[in-house]
């Protein structure tokens, strides 16, 4: 038990490679919606100023924000939020359970960001530059 409690000193870097592989993959949803990359959605790309539209945005840029660990709790509170919706609004009304609405994804994406929320950036972030 000992030699598990000597990984909580690495907690930080691991906390931020959860934050930069979780930014990696959003990004992806995001760059997909607005710039087809890597591929066009099969639904096509959203017109501009869409609900989809702001989705993607959320998705590219807030995701951006997260890689580099910039203002990490407000905006993974924002990108929570969004994810909840989108549960709700497009998985949820397809089936109740998430592996047959797709929306596994989202609900984890939800609680990855809520879970920023309180913990953090962890290490590697701009947010802890000395001011």
């Amino acid at each position: 038990m000992q030699a598990l409690n000597s990984l909580n000193r690495y907690a930080p870097q691991a906390l931020a490679l959860l934050r930069i592989a979780t930014a990696l993959i959003f990004i992806a949803h995001g760059t997909q919606k607005l710039f087809g990359f890597p591929a066009p959605p099969a639904s096509g790309l959203p017109a501009a100023f869409t609900l989809f539209w702001f989705g993607a945005i959320l998705e590219a840029f807030g995701g951006l924000l997260i890689l580099i660990g910039l203002w990490t709790r407000p905006v993974a509170f924002i990108l929570s939020g969004e994810m909840a919706y989108a549960y709700w609004m497009f998985h949820a009304p397809r089936n109740v359970y998430p592996l047959l609405n797709n929306g596994d994804a989202a609900i984890l994406y939800c609680f990855v960001f809520f879970y920023l929320v309180f913990a953090g950036a962890g290490a590697w972030a701009l947010d802890n530059r000395s001011k």
